[in-house]
């Protein structure tokens, strides 16, 4: 343990006034041992406090009240002169991001084809007709180059879920990624044996409790690394910059709906060169969870307006696009790839703190989007952008995680790379129940007989999420063995959920 900050530090910072000396050496010893930050990061934040103390004040950090008593000060006329040496703690000036066209996307209408392009459709007998009208109002878009279809497949909006659309090189679907912008898994497999789930089910059930955060408005206090709010792009525009403040404070939370973080155990079926994992049974850490409210404001704010720029028939008007060689398409493009960064950072924020609370590190960490954009190219060498909403990449050499249900196994797959399916699989198993209907039709009694038949507990949850909603995982799997293989199985064990609140709105 690194030694108390001293006030001869502290002082090196600036001219600060004797009353507020106890305060400052209290946070930063704080910072210091409790939230276990090295000692020039500690002095590098105070030094950033000092130097703008009301952005500080006006935003929920680690020196919120610490910049609140100094921003009180400033506004007496009592400022706190920056030291030459605090001067060199702080980080160089943000970028000035500066967009590749400031041409604005004009208003324009377009009429669908004629006929739909021919796409794939895997797993046909296990998709509804609303999915399967979608995607052809999908492939019947003037952009549209390629599409398929994955057997978790169910409607939504615009492209349906577990829809897989390749449009022209300069072309993005806001409503064809999705609401919550670049959801992903992720899994931490850990070398403990399996059996430590019956020995310490209490143990992991805390861990889970204290460091998960779910719901709509959840925040956390205590970070495990924030380095992904340095991005240069948090200055790109200010869509983005409006939102960094919340994004800092949900940062390392989950939302509602399907997402979820959950113990349990692992069996690698085979060796592979990519997953590295000798054959055999581990302990794991899968978790579910997007954006948050960064990806879907800048979701919902992009969406509309590709909707005011882009008019189509009614039936198609939730596909409506941005031109990436405009302002508004560049801008959702800058804000897309940084909702995926800062999604990955969430589930890495999660994993930490839990791997810390077990003094334990994870052997591998495999993860994926499912609701996301690419820049890709078909195999025939046409240049696209692939958007997956609610379906995993497949590449050759691509890892990823499907999973099942609360009860139901998740599998880790590699891709084999399928042209007809647009190098994609499914991401999950589907749903076969809206939530009105599950919420109408399944009772909690039902509920706790599946969870116990299957020796799964439960934290939170609510019955839209009950396994019976879904397909079944096994059979959607067997319908698409010529997009992936599988290599290893995941069975859940205890499994943290947000709490039932009917409320509250659903961010999967």
């Amino acid at each position: 343990m690194e030694t108390q900050i001293t006030l001869e530090e502290i002082l090196t910072l600036g001219n600060i006034p004797e009353n507020l000396h106890a305060t400052f050496l209290r946070v930063a010893n704080g910072l210091l041992h409790r939230a276990e930050y090295p000692r020039e990061k500690v002095l590098g934040l105070m030094a950033q406090m000092l130097d703008n103390p009301k952005k500080y004040a006006y935003s929920k950090n680690k020196v919120t009240n610490l910049a609140k008593a100094v921003w009180d000060l400033h506004r007496t006329g009592q400022s706190i002169v920056l030291s030459e040496t605090a001067k060199t703690l702080l980080p160089p000036p943000e970028e000035f991001y500066v967009l590749e066209s400031g041409e604005k996307q004009g208003v324009k209408s377009f009429d669908l084809r004629t006929g739909p392009l021919p796409y794939a459709v895997f797993g046909r007998n296990y998709i509804e007709d609303g999915a399967l009208a979608q995607m052809q109002t999908a492939a019947s878009l003037p952009i549209s180059v390629a599409g398929a279809l994955m057997p978790d497949a169910h409607q939504g909006y615009g492209l349906p879920i577990g829809g897989v659309l390749a449009t022209t090189s300069n072309t993005v679907i806001p409503f064809a990624v999705g609401v919550d912008i670049a959801c992903r898994m992720c899994l931490s497999v850990f070398e403990m044996p399996a059996d430590f789930l019956k020995r310490e089910p209490h143990l992991l059930k805390r861990t889970l409790a204290e460091h998960t955060k779910f719901g709509i408005g959840g925040e956390t206090r205590d970070k495990f690394d924030e380095s992904v709010m340095d991005l240069p792009e948090w200055n790109a525009t200010k869509v983005i910059r409006d939102l960094k403040d919340k994004a800092y404070r949900q940062l390392g939370t989950s939302g509602t709906g399907n997402h979820f973080v959950e113990w349990g155990v692992v069996e690698v079926l085979e060796e592979d060169a990519l997953l590295g994992l000798p054959v055999g049974t581990y302990m794991a850490l899968l978790s579910h969870s997007g954006s948050r409210g960064f990806g879907g404001n800048v979701a919902n704010y992009y969406s509309k307006l590709a909707m005011q720029k882009t008019k189509l028939p009614k039936e198609a008007a939730h596909l409506a696009w941005l031109d990436l060689d405009t302002q508004e398409g560049q801008e959702y493009w800058i804000a897309m790839n940084l909702a995926g960064e800062y999604a990955s950072a969430n589930h890495h924020e999660i994993h930490a703190k839990i791997a810390r609370a077990l003094h334990e590190k994870p052997l591998k960490m495999v993860e994926n989007h499912h609701n996301f954009a690419w820049k890709e190219t078909l195999v025939d060498g046409t240049e696209v952008i692939m958007h997956r909403k609610g379906a995993t990449p497949a590449g050759v050499d691509d890892l990823g995680i499907i999973p099942g249900s609360m009860i139901h196994p998740g599998f880790v797959v590699r891709g084999k790379g399928k042209a007809e399916a647009l190098s994609s699989a499914s991401h999950g198993a589907g749903r076969v129940m809206s939530r009105t209907k599950a919420l109408n039709s399944i009772t909690r009694h039902d509920l706790n007989k599946a969870l116990t038949e299957a020796g799964v507990q439960l934290i939170g949850g609510d019955l839209d999420e009950a396994p019976m909603v879904y397909k079944n995982i096994e059979t959607v799997i067997e319908a698409q063995k010529d997009l992936v293989q599988v290599l290893a199985k995941f069975t859940p064990k205890i499994v943290r959920m947000a709490d039932a609140n009917r409320k509250e709105g659903r961010e999967d």
